[in-house]
This record gives structure tokens, sequence and C-alpha cells, in this order.
């Protein structure tokens, strides 16, 4: 529990004197609530109606800045029909209760919270609405269907008599839940579809919220750990008498994957682990580098894979076809260098065990306390914290799985908090990626045959193995293996790659690889068939009428036929993921000297049908910042057996004076919900890359597409000296 600041408790003795407080870590910070607001009518844990007639919405999932805490309780509100001014949101503890119905775990990731949660959802508001009617009915001693739910009110009109849910609650609870309550008609939504303000912007903003990094434990310890600089070394030796001479520090604690120091505060936490001193072994691969890597992926693709789909005759179609090209692409290891560097607290005692994390895998959380601890989930309590961005790489455990065993090491409440050097060498890396690609055009500019081979090393094996299919990384082959073009010829073949790097889900995962050489293919395709880029997608995409409306709003957007000024062009890219379609216009210019730069972003999505447009738009924006960031900066790179990027001076991204103008359209194609967390990513690399060409004749088949890489594809290109 965290403690009440004399200002905290002043101000909630004076909002409920007289009443018993109790005060918990909710996501604006210590909840005060008085003791007796219990909710009377709760048909599903997602819901509570109180007999004041506020509604409180419990969310499974974790705020990582893409609006879920506002979503979803607008899809709970708006079934309700309860006005928005009435409802309060209560952060899910971890739970089996609580877990995403389509995925039996309580996680956050892959662009499903609202699809997962919809229908949950608004069956929960659904029963408390029937419940809240048949109890006004009986009230009056009228027929159920006479009555209507509008606006936090049940009212009869034919009488005019009406009663409010709060003074309905308590007779509504007694009634048997129904098991399919009617649902509203898309009709008769007033809060869907809306632009509503969030509801976690303004603690944000005014620095209320509390995020992992915030979180404070009565008698609490500061940790800071020491890990092996390359894959695979041991600990050979330790100076713990060193450390402990520094004043404030408590404890030296050796942990599965390293040496935790315990302090009175960070900065003694860390002055103990550099007097640690701690040595090394050189690791399983000493030779790993950069260098090495790229001949690994390279070699890849001369191997054989396995066959992820193989329609038609591809390599028929290809060698008898018109024009035909073919080319290798490589994208390289990417960290997520999420705001927040990753931090967990913990206490594990011998009764109990209590975990404060910003997470995206709550069960992932509960079950590692409980293997640490050794103690039955009911004696465990998961605080999901604000998130500083997820971007998948919190859905990982090790993280919180060193504050727990720093915790019963030391016998106190442990934070951990990671360095940014150590936040990016530690990471589960966005796998690289290697790509052949043949393909071939009729002189109609048809797209005849395609054969893909990707190599790439397997999240899916480590993460989630019973999601492998004969061998195949769903994530390495997504975006290829359901090509969104009228290919009738179409092979593609994954082969695993196997190094020691660490690889994870990030933003968009396998999409940000293909999408990027899929439509980087598809304009090398088009200059061979002397086609416009934009015409030659319009007519391979006769049988995806989304993907078709998207591209031609945003060619509308772009004004795509429009000469530029001053040695820009334009290149556009779509791309559909999480069951939404994207298309992406990017407007550049190249310079040998300074690179390339992004004037203008134009944007329009189908996410199907939407909750609230204005959260579809900031996710748009946010991940085309993101991959930009990606596009132009960011590579890790490896020497001596384990990365070498460190900070922000060794791992670039993007800064705000960089950030092009960003203009999104929300374009709904009447289809069921899409996601919106990652679609927006995986355009905007090819979109430029695509304008780079246009702009300066040099096609980048490597990224980032960073200064240094520019003069040099410039020079090769006999464009610069």
């Amino acid at each position: 529990m965290t403690p009440l600041s004399r200002r905290e408790f002043l101000q909630a003795s004076l909002a409920g004197a007289g009443l018993t407080l109790v005060a918990g870590v909710g996501p604006w910070g210590p909840a005060v609530a008085h003791a007796k607001e219990e909710s009377v009518l709760s048909p599903a844990v997602w819901l509570k109606v109180r007999t004041d007639g506020s509604v409180l919405t419990v969310v499974n999932k974790s705020e990582m800045g893409q609006g879920v805490y506002t979503s979803l309780p607008m899809i709970m509100a708006d079934e309700l029909d309860t006005p928005w001014e009435t409802v309060e949101l209560r952060v899910a503890p971890a739970g089996k209760e609580y877990k995403d119905p389509v995925w039996d775990q309580q996680a956050t990731g892959g662009s499903t919270s609202v699809r997962h949660m919809e229908e949950p959802l608004r069956k929960a508001a659904a029963s408390a609405r029937q419940m809240l009617l048949q109890a006004g009915a009986a009230t009056w001693g009228v027929p159920a269907g006479e009555c209507r739910a509008e606006q936090g009110m049940v009212r009869h009109p034919e009488s005019g008599r009406s009663l409010s849910y709060g003074e309905l609650a308590a007779k509504a609870a007694a009634l048997p839940v129904p098991e399919s309550p009617p649902l509203k008609k898309p009709a008769n939504f007033t809060l869907r579809g809306k632009p509503l303000d969030r509801l976690d912007v303004p603690a944000k903003v005014a620095g209320r919220a509390r995020f992992g990094i915030d979180v404070f434990v009565e008698g609490m310890l500061y940790a800071a750990m020491a890990r092996p600089p390359a894959y695979g070394a041991g600990l050979l030796s330790f100076d713990e008498v060193a450390a402990r001479k520094v004043p404030g520090v408590k404890a030296v604690a050796p942990l599965s994957h390293g040496v935790a120091v315990c302090a009175e505060s960070i900065w003694a936490a860390q002055r103990g682990r550099d007097a640690l001193n701690a040595k090394w072994s050189r690791g399983t691969e000493p030779s790993l580098s950069s260098a090495s890597l790229a001949e690994t992926f390279h070699e890849s693709l001369a191997k054989k894979g396995v066959i992820a789909e193989n329609r038609g005759d591809a390599a028929q179609a290809v060698v008898k076809a018109d024009a035909r090209v073919e080319s290798t692409y490589l994208l390289p290891y990417l960290a997520h260098v999420t705001m927040e560097p990753m931090n967990a607290t913990a206490h594990v005692q011998a009764d109990r065990c209590e975990v404060w994390v910003p997470t995206q895998n709550q069960t992932g959380v509960l079950e590692e306390a409980g293997k640490i601890s050794g103690l039955p989930p009911e004696k465990i309590q998961v605080h999901t914290t604000f998130l500083g961005c997820g971007l998948g790489r919190r859905y990982e455990r090790d993280f919180t799985r060193e504050a727990l065993e720093a915790s019963k090491t030391c016998g106190k409440p442990v934070k951990l908090i990671w360095s940014r050097e150590q936040d990016i060498h530690y990471d589960f890396y966005r796998p690289a990626n290697a790509a052949s690609i043949r393909g071939s055009v009729d002189q109609d500019g048809r797209i005849t045959g395609w054969a893909h081979k990707v190599a790439a090393p397997s999240i899916f094996a480590r993460a989630i193995p019973e999601m492998m299919k004969g061998g195949v990384d769903p994530a390495a082959v997504e975006g290829v293996k359901d090509l969104i073009y009228d290919v009738e010829n179409l092979y593609v073949e994954y082969v695993r790659v196997e190094t020691p790097v660490p690889v994870g889900f990030w933003r968009s995962v396998g999409h940000s690889h293909n999408a990027f050489t899929v439509e980087s293919f598809v304009d090398e395709l088009a200059e061979a068939a002397g086609r416009d880029p934009l015409a030659l997608r319009l007519d391979n995409l006769k049988n995806n009428p989304d993907a078709r409306r998207v591209l031609s709003t945003v060619a509308e957007m772009s004004d795509y036929g429009r000469p530029r000024p001053d040695g820009r062009a334009l290149g556009v890219a779509v791309h559909a993921s999480f069951g939404s379609t994207v298309a992406q216009a990017a407007e550049v210019s190249v310079d040998s000297e300074t690179g390339v730069t992004v004037h203008r972003v134009w944007c329009a999505v189908d996410s199907g049908k939407v909750i609230n447009p204005a959260i579809v738009k900031a996710q748009m924006r946010g991940g085309i910042i993101m991959g930009l960031s990606a596009a132009l900066m960011e590579e890790v790179a490896f020497k001596d057996g384990g990365p070498r990027s460190g900070n922000f001076d060794t791992y670039p991204i993007l800064r705000m004076g960089a950030v092009p103008e960003i203009e999104v359209e929300v374009t709904p194609g009447g289809g069921p919900l899409g996601g919106i967390g990652e679609p927006g990513v995986p355009p905007i690399a090819p979109a430029v890359s695509n304008a780079v060409f246009a702009a300066a004749g040099i096609r980048f088949r490597t990224l980032p597409m960073n200064p240094q890489r520019v003069k040099e594809e410039m020079k090769r290109a006999g464009k610069a000296t």
C-alpha cells in the first residue's frame, strides 16, 4: 500500500469528512475512495452500477498510449446508455477472471484490445441495461417492453414515470443475469464514432499519472543490476566487499542473470553496482558482430526453408514473364527504446507477494511471481501501472523476474530500474530479416508471379511455440503469405535463422519487415514494367476494395500527380495488418550530405468500425513517427559477441524537429473492428524509400536510410562525389 502524502490526506479528508478512507495505487496515483461506495449491480467483472448512478468500468488491458482506457469504457457506456460523465475507470488486477477471452491470458498486444473485448463488454453492459429495465418495469407493474433505457434513466413513456439507474440498481441486482441480452443497434449508439477526449490525458499532462517508475512502497530498496556484456558470458567474480562499502548499499544479491545491488537510493545502487567490478567470461560467440550477422542472414537465403504459402506456379510464371525483377533486402535488428526504461517493484514475503509493474503481460507476471515466491495466485497481487510505452517490450518477464528475485533475496520491497544503456543493450530486439524476391509483370502491368523467401529468427518459437505451424514462424511471413495483391502464382518460403541475439515482439512485428520489402518490390516491378507505381498498385488490387479505397484516398490527399517543388518527390505504399488497411504517401527530398528529409506524410486508414476516431488518428501519427525513426535512424550494432549500441548517442532515434507534417483521414469501410495500435507503422518505410527513389534515383534495400548510407548510395549511383 502506498502511504498518502500529507496533502493527499488533507484533500481526501476534506472531500469525505466522517467516512472511512481506503487508499491504493490506481492509474492516477493513490486512489482514495469511500469504503461504503461498493456497487450493487455487477452482471460481470467488467461493470458495476452504483446506487448513486455512477458506473465503474473495469479494464483488463494495459494503457501504453493507445487509448484503451478510453475506448473500452466508451463501449460499455454506450451499450449501457449512461452519460459519459458518470463513467469511472478501474484497472483490473491480475486474475483468471480478467483474462482476454480469445487469448485465455491477461495480456495486451497485437492490436487486439478492442477487437477481443468488444463482445464481452457489450454483453456485460447490455445485461445491466436489461436488468435495470426489468427492475423499473417491476416497480411500476408494467411490461418491460414498455420501458426504455436512456442516458442513465429507465423511463415508462406511457405514464411519464422514470427512475435513475442508481435508484434501480439494488432491485436490478437481485434479478438473474440474462444469458443473451439484446444488444443495441448501431443506429442507437450515442458515443461510438465520436472523438471523445481521452480519460488518461489530463492526469498525464498534469504529472499526476503514476507509471511503474513512480511507484514508492514503504521501506523499499532500489536495485541496480550488473549483467554480462556478451551472449552466453558467465560470471567469474565480483567484489561484494567494495560494493557494500558504498554508503547506502544494503545488500548484494547474485541472481539468475546477473548481480543485483540493493540500496537506499538509486544512486547508491548504481555506484554499488559499478564497485562490484564484475568479471565475465567471453561468451559463446565472441566473434559475433554486425558484419558476421549480416553474413549469416545472407547465407541463410541460400538454404532450403519450409513452405509457408504455395499457390499456382510462381517459378514458371516468373520465367515466362515479359519483365521480371529479382532483389535481395536486409533489415537490421531494432530496439524498442520505450520512453520509460524497464522497471518493476516487488515485495516478496512469506505469506504474500505484491508486484507493481508497467506490464503488457499480467498473466506472465502472476506466473513468474508464483514461481519465485512459491505462493499460490490468491496470495499474489499484481498492480498494473501506466506504461511509458510498451511496443511489445513489456510483454517480456525479465525485468519483473529480476525485481522479484532481488526482493526475495533481500527480504525487502525492491524497485529495480534499468538504465537506458541496459534497456537498449539487453532488449529482445525486433529480428533482423533478409528476403530474396523474384517477381514478374506482363505487358498490361499485371503481376503474374511472386516468389518470396524470408530468412529471420523466430519470435514465436520462444514466446508462443504452440503457434508455430509446420516450422513456420507466423510473424516472419505475415503480410507476404497473405499478400494483398491479386497474384495467382505466389510462393513463400521461410528459413529460420539461429543466432544468440534474443528477439521479441516489436510494434507491428513481422509486418514492419514485410511491408518494406513487398512495397519496395512493387515499385521495382512498376519500374520494370514502365508503369506509374500508384497505377500499377490499383490495377493489381481489383479484389481488394479496402486497399484500393485507402490508396485512392491518400493519392487524392497528397495530390499525387502534382509536380513537387525543390527537388521533392512523392512515394506511396499500402499495407493490411491486424484487420486494418493503411495507405501512406511521403514527400521527401534527398541531399548527399544531410540525407533524407521527410517533409509531409498523408495517411488514410480503414479500421472498420470506429470507436473513437481521435484515437485512431493519434495512433496513426504515432505509428508513422515510430516507423520513420526506424526507417531513417535505427540499427542495433554488435561487436565482440554482444550488442554495442548503448544510449541514444549510439542508437539515434528521430528527433522532434525532424517530424514532418502528418495528415490522417479515417475512411471506415464498414467492415469488422480492425486494430489501430500497429497498422500505422508498416507502410511508412516503403513510402519514404519509394519517394527517395523518385527524388534521387537510388533504391534502398537495406535500412536505415541514414545520411551515411544515402551518401554511399548516391556515390555508387554516380550522383555524388
